[in-house]
């Protein structure tokens, strides 16, 4: 307790609690956790009595004596001095100072309490007393107070209590009340309080009293007390202020009193660290205040759980929340579940805030293991390039050049979850709402200017997209943060929804996670404890309640809807074909730019065709992968038409199903800023005539020239300069040839172009008659038979193998063959109208196409992980225009056998090396990722174990950044790779 004049005796304090008309709880006014206590009854005064708890009869004016006293003192400061003590049962009695005014005389003048005066003799008296005894007789000539004569006024302040839920559950129907006044605030005060979270309570108007559990919470234990004599000493105080024997004839212990304290004091229990201060911190509080209580549930005790709220200043403050913040009660869900969502998540969030700052009785608290670290300072502005998927977005920072690969950076949007886009790889399907999700995003993110603030990493497995195991290696670092879009739309997808509470100061835009969630299209990561998070992840959980209670997207109980698209690039070059007449006949045609294959290759969505198709720009060729710039010009274009709004104008489809045309955006042809960036060059091979705005892609490139821009470094007027890195030439056969198929796993065909039988053959076959298709039972080609055959693409007359014929003979014209082009290495279902019998002049002819495997290069199949980008890649370099490339045959195996199909007969293993750049296409295809060296073995020749050497300096730069297959770091061993070749291998 605080002095306030010295020696004289008094001292200053808090009124904590009041429990009687003439009785005061003091507490010290000091920083102490639990400050000292003085009960101090009012000297030479005597209030009428309250009734027990456990039910029964007030005396007249008892409760309005005790509330008088109360909201005249609860929770204030005063000043007071002990007058006198009574040992036998350890009570002080003394005068009370509220500010200048002595309380006694207040509540006596009121006519609130009778003076007594039986033990002046012993010292025993107010020193006030005559003051005391002046205003009793005011206040009963008056009529005040207790003195009240009025008939019937009496009665009427007499309360007569219920019996008490606590000590006779079985009198009072918990489960009633509830059902009646669940969800509504009941007016109550709190009389007693048994821990920081359980308070017992008298229900206002009808008193009753109940035990209360607040909801969503368990504070710890204050322990309980061995009944010493001073414990019984003090509850019989405790029992006389609440009515249950008389103050006058105050008696020491009974002998049998003092045998049961001794007896009891076995049954102590021990206080849990912070129990005592959280039960004093729920005491200061609500402790005989007023306070309104919504009830949430019983248990079959019929004890009560609620919230419970007090009064502070102009507002209510939740004890529940109050108790969490300060560290002093934990969250439990078997009460927790009772509450509201927001509830809810505001006592998790605040128990996390404890925990982080480890208060009371999170001291010793040690935070479980979490794959997330928190990000600091790595906020940007930038341009929205790339939507992956629902929840995660590529954006080019504004800090670096435009074009600028490494401006791209990918961002996770923190604490949601949108559906998976699936991997059609490994046949997975996109999870319902996925595309609607993602074109969501797109339509309302891309291009668009964009501030993000990073938040946190997180250490994901490969496998299943969840937190990995401490210590695995299967795993990747992914970025998460918030992502606000400056100018949003103003239509009402778009609309700013109110911040959140305790959103903090949320950045000027809209939040592009909570714009998502609020629709249907993803939903709020439930964060385990000491996870990082998002800073405005109470939004986002509002967001998706909002989106839960009116049913949107993934909410819906209304089926997902289901798009059909055809997608060409994985289609044979027959099927895209058969798509070009429908391209072409509306001339300019809406798209949207799926991917950026290359500078000058796209992957194109086309709504209304329902179909997705790879576009080549006619006449325009950007350097391929590997090549100086490849990868700018790629970054270029990302951020240039990366799932933009475009229109596209068809003109052809070539051999390997990829259609030729242009591209504009924004109603610019996108070739322009691709040839004034010096990042492209036109193919004056093409035919410059049947290019649209041909003379503006001729002066883009002439200005790139004479700026002499990226791949125009070099140049020199009337001379060409190509860039690469050369090959060393070995001694080994090697010949020009030309590639007239690509298969997959790094196959392909060739023809050598100093053959001069493919010239020969071509002229024997335009000379044939060819008007008359064959008379069906005449002519009935074999397995193995050489014919002439119709290719479906181009319209030519070819040789081919029947490799699958209808068994028997054929019945009619429509029946379908299954051919192999044994000059060209392409294979394909006809017709049996487009066959025709050959001359065994022309048939006798060995086939021309030559099946090649790129030399100590493994590339995976089809049905492999990264098989299909492998092989479009493949057909990129060697199909997309018709060049001459230069072949080193590093072994041959023949293990094929000598049967030619597709795929089949003896191999040739060469390097392949494109004479425009002078580097190997081995070494393009290990540089993209999209290769990998195959294992090396003791017993390799030198020359073989020396140019793996140079290879592996690509596959090693492929695994640095992280291209291709390695995207997800180092994959499998290459222990399940083929046997080494077969003893006839390698014979010339």
């Amino acid at each position: 307790m605080a002095s306030t004049a010295g020696a004289t005796g008094w001292l200053r304090g808090i009124v904590k609690a009041v429990p009687s008309g003439d009785c005061l709880v003091i507490m010290g006014n000091t920083k102490a956790e639990i400050p000292p206590e003085k009960t101090i009854t009012l000297s030479s005064l005597m209030a009428p009595k309250l009734a027990p708890r456990r039910g029964g009869l007030d005396e007249p004016f008892a409760w309005l004596s005790r509330e008088f006293l109360r909201k005249l003192c609860i929770g204030k400061e005063v000043t007071f001095r002990v007058d006198y003590t009574v040992p036998s049962i350890n009570r002080e009695f003394g005068s009370v100072f509220l500010g200048d005014k002595n309380v006694a005389l207040l509540v006596v003048a009121g006519g609130w309490a009778k003076v007594r005066e039986q033990s002046q003799q012993k010292g025993e008296a107010s020193p006030y007393l005559a003051d005391l005894l002046r205003l009793e007789e005011q206040a009963k000539q008056q009529g005040l107070g207790r003195w009240n004569r009025t008939p019937g006024a009496a009665e009427a302040a007499v309360r007569d209590l219920p019996p008490s839920a606590v000590s006779d559950p079985s009198n009072f129907d918990a489960m009633a009340l509830l059902a009646a006044k669940k969800g509504s605030p009941l007016e109550a005060i709190v009389d007693q309080c048994r821990d920081g979270s359980t308070v017992r309570v008298y229900l206002l108007p009808d008193f009753q009293y109940v035990q209360v559990f607040v909801a969503g919470i368990q504070a710890p234990s204050p322990g309980r007390r061995a009944a010493t004599e001073s414990a019984i000493a003090t509850e019989v105080v405790s029992t006389e202020q609440n009515g249950d024997s008389s103050v006058e004839g105050w008696a020491p212990l009974t002998s049998a009193q003092k045998l049961a304290a001794s007896s009891a004091s076995v049954n102590e229990v021990p206080a849990d660290p912070f129990g005592k201060e959280a039960k004093h911190f729920t005491e200061i509080r609500v402790l005989h205040r007023d306070v309104r209580i919504v009830l949430e549930g019983v248990d079959k005790f019929s004890n009560l759980t609620g919230s419970v709220y007090y009064p502070d200043g102009e507002s209510a403050k939740d004890l529940s929340l109050e108790l969490i913040d300060n560290g002093l009660a934990k969250y439990v869900d078997w009460s927790a579940s009772l509450l509201e969502d927001e509830a809810r998540r505001r006592l998790k969030n605040a128990e996390l805030q404890a925990k982080k700052s480890r208060l009371r009785i999170w001291t010793n608290y040690v935070p479980p293991a979490t794959n997330s670290k928190a990000i600091h300072d790595q906020n940007f502005t930038g341009k929205v390039i790339e939507v992956a998927s629902a929840d995660c977005i590529v954006v080019a920072d504004d800090s670096l050049p435009f074009g600028d690969p490494a401006a791209e950076r990918r961002v996770n949007l923190s604490s949601i979850r949108g559906p998976k886009m699936g991997n059609p790889r490994r046949d997975q399907k996109p999870d319902p709402y996925a595309r609607d999700a993602k074109e969501f995003l797109r339509t309302r993110l891309i291009g668009r200017q964009v501030n993000v603030s990073m938040e946190y990493s997180r250490k994901v497995g490969l496998t299943d997209g969840g937190a990995a195991p401490a210590g695995s290696g299967d795993t990747r670092v992914m970025d998460f943060g918030t992502v606000f879009l400056v100018n949003p739309a103003k239509d009402g997808d778009d609309a700013a929804p109110a911040p959140a509470a305790g959103a903090g100061n949320q950045p000027n835009g809209v939040n592009a996670a909570e714009l998502l969630v609020g629709r249907g299209f993803a939903t709020t990561v439930r964060h385990r404890d000491f996870e990082e998070r998002s800073n405005y992840y109470d939004a986002l959980l509002s967001a998706e309640s909002r989106a839960i209670s009116g049913k949107k997207g993934m909410h819906s109980a209304k089926d997902p809807p289901v798009k059909h698209m055809t997608d060409l690039l994985t289609a044979n070059a027959k099927k895209a074909k058969d798509f070009l007449p429908f391209l072409q006949r509306n001339r300019r045609m809406s798209a949207i730019v799926e991917y950026v294959l290359s500078g000058h290759r796209y992957k194109i969505d086309i709504p209304k065709e329902t179909c997705s198709i790879a576009l080549s720009l006619s006449g325009v060729r950007c350097p391929g992968r590997g090549e100086p710039y490849s990868e700018e010009a790629i970054a270029f274009m990302r951020q240039k038409i990366m799932q933009r709004d475009v229109e596209i104008e068809v003109e052809t489809v070539d051999r390997t199903g990829t259609f030729l045309g242009t591209l504009w955006e924004s109603r610019t042809n996108v070739a322009i800023p691709l040839l004034e960036a010096g990042l492209a060059k036109l193919q004056t091979s093409f035919g410059l005539d049947r290019i649209p705005e041909a003379h503006l892609l001729v002066q883009a490139e002439q200005s790139a020239k004479q700026k002499k821009l990226k791949i125009w470094e070099n140049h020199v007027e009337g001379e060409e300069v190509t860039n690469g890195t050369s090959v060393e030439r070995r001694q080994k056969e090697e010949f020009k040839v030309m590639v007239t198929e690509v298969l997959e796993g790094g196959k392909f065909y060739i023809q050598s172009v100093a053959d001069q039988k493919v010239a020969a053959i071509q002229k024997q076959l335009s000379s044939l008659s060819l008007q008359e298709a064959p008379v069906i039972g005449a002519f009935n080609p074999k397995k193995g038979d050489i014919v002439l055959a119709q290719f479906s693409a181009d319209k030519s007359w070819n040789r081919a193998m029947i490799v699958n014929a209808p068994r028997g003979a054929v019945q009619s014209a429509n029946d379908k063959i299954e051919v192999f082009y044994i000059d060209y290495g392409n294979q394909e279902s006809i017709p049996y109208s487009q066959l025709r019998p050959l001359d065994s002049s022309v048939s006798a002819a060995p086939g021309l196409a030559q099946l090649c495997s790129l030399a100590y290069v493994k590339v995976p199949g089809l049905a492999d992980d990264y098989g299909q980008e492998a092989a479009i890649r493949l057909s990129d370099h060697l199909l997309s225009t018709p060049k001459e490339f230069r072949a080193i045959i590093e072994e041959k195996d023949t293990s094929g056998g000598k049967v030619k199909g597709q795929g089949t007969g003896t191999v040739f293993l060469v390097t392949l090396i494109d004479t425009e750049i002078e580097t190997s296409i081995n070494a393009v295809m290990l540089q993209e990722g999209l290769g990998r060296l195959e294992k090396r073995r003791r017993w390799e020749p030198k020359d073989k174990q020396q140019a793996m050497d140079e290879l592996e300096k690509f596959q090693t730069e492929a695994r640095g950044k992280r291209l291709g297959m390695w995207e997800y770091g180092d994959i499998a061993s290459d222990d399940d790779e083929a046997p080494p070749l077969s003893k006839a291998a390698g014979r010339r």
